[in-house]
């Protein structure tokens, strides 16, 4: 009786914290905001997406719901000035699955096989990268409303200007303040030699939550969301830094705060549209260590990404890599691609599995290295991203006007 009365007194709290807590406006799936009962502000048929107004608990149902679907984060937070302008993001988002949907975007591509580019790809390690997920996945949590909400970040700098000192390109390595959010996203600028204002984009979000404990507090190693997906970007760069200075600026992201709600990349993807700057495509990893439609058998998702983009990464694929992509949908929000989707530009994320054979271990303590596991797995993903940057930093492919 007494551990029942705890147990109510503790739910009690929980829900009484949730409730006096400020409301969000996110976007998300329509079929969801309607089932949690959320004010709906604006809503689009076309792609199943609604703005609408949460209170805390319901966010936070809305993150349990996503997690069991199989999703990462599953929506997107929007900033006060987007929240007094509903039917401005629906449109934003319209705009980009009209623009993307065109039969424009399917023109066939052609890239040349590059011996170089096949052996730097087949040098990556999978040890060496089960080594960087594992002092990743050491920290307790990487959740953004922690009280030290960046010593992971800060770390995670420190490291890469150690590993990069000998690298054959210039580059800047900083850390991007944001207004949604104390945590601090990571990024590593290679300037291009001869188109530097033409961008590559690499991301991948650092942080980790722990859902199945009201408020993301908890244990949260994160070891496959997003820890994978974040090594596979620093193995890439450890390889990358052997070959000569890119033609085109290449930008890696380790963004902040993607579990509560893309927070770091709906800003930087915003900021970059406002500036008008000229990024070619984005590639999202996130999640990359589980094979559950089993080995070198990839998700591809198909939603609020580019038609273009997963042409182009099936062509690299089948020159290079020799995985087998399996086409996926996962909704809006379910990763930071959609953050610059939402701003118009060309994103693609391929995924460890289909969503209903992906780990179910994400958002507890539970996800840290299991049997299922798999580094050959996700070593995969660091070949994706090096021949990703190769390719695509160093010729003229951009996307069709």
């Amino acid at each position: 009786m007494l551990i029942h009365a705890i147990y109510t007194l503790l739910i009690s709290i929980s829900f009484a914290h949730f409730n006096n807590s400020q409301p969000q406006t996110v976007i998300t799936d329509l079929n969801t905001a309607q089932a949690l009962g959320g004010v709906i502000l604006a809503k689009d048929l076309p792609t199943g997406t609604a703005v609408t107004h949460l209170s805390q608990l319901q966010l936070y149902k809305l993150s349990l719901l996503n997690h069991q679907a199989g999703k990462c984060a599953g929506f997107e937070a929007l900033s006060p000035s987007e929240a007094n302008q509903p039917a401005l993001a629906i449109s934003q988002l319209l705009q980009s699955h009209q623009k993307f949907q065109t039969a424009a975007w399917l023109s066939p591509l052609a890239i040349e096989h590059n011996d170089e580019y096949q052996a730097l790809a087949d040098s990556s390690n999978p040890d060496l990268l089960k080594e960087t997920v594992l002092w990743l996945s050491s920290y307790t949590s990487r959740y953004n409303k922690n009280p030290q909400p960046n010593q992971h970040v800060e770390d995670l700098k420190t490291k890469l200007s150690d590993w990069l000192q000998d690298a054959k390109w210039p580059f800047t390595i900083e850390l991007v303040t944001h207004k949604s959010t104390q945590q601090k996203t990571l990024r590593l600028r290679i300037l291009g030699s001869t188109h530097p204002s033409e961008i590559i984009v690499l991301g991948a979000h650092l942080d980790s939550i722990n859902t199945s404990t009201f408020g993301g507090q908890g244990a949260a190693p994160g070891t496959d969301d997003n820890a994978s997906g974040s090594s596979n970007l620093i193995e890439a760069l450890k390889i990358l830094k052997a070959v000569t200075q890119p033609k085109r600026t290449i930008e890696f992201y380790w963004y902040a705060g993607e579990e509560s709600g893309l927070l770091g990349s709906a800003e930087i993807a915003k900021e970059s549209k406002n500036q008008q700057r000229d990024i070619i495509s984005v590639l999202q990893l996130d999640m990359t260590l589980y094979p559950g439609s089993g080995e070198q058998k990839i998700g591809l998702l198909t939603d609020f990404t580019s038609p273009w983009l997963r042409e182009l990464f099936k062509m690299i694929n089948n020159s290079y890599v020799h995985a087998s992509f399996i086409e996926d949908t996962c909704g809006y929000g379910c990763s930071d691609h959609a953050s610059w989707f939402r701003q118009g530009y060309h994103a693609v994320i391929p995924f460890e599995a289909t969503l209903n054979t992906m780990n179910r271990a994400i958002h507890t303590s539970n996800d840290v290295l299991g049997p299922k596991t798999s580094f050959t797995h996700s070593n995969t993903f660091t070949k994706f991203a090096i021949l990703y940057a190769l390719i695509l930093g160093n010729s003229d492919l951009r996307p069709p006007n």
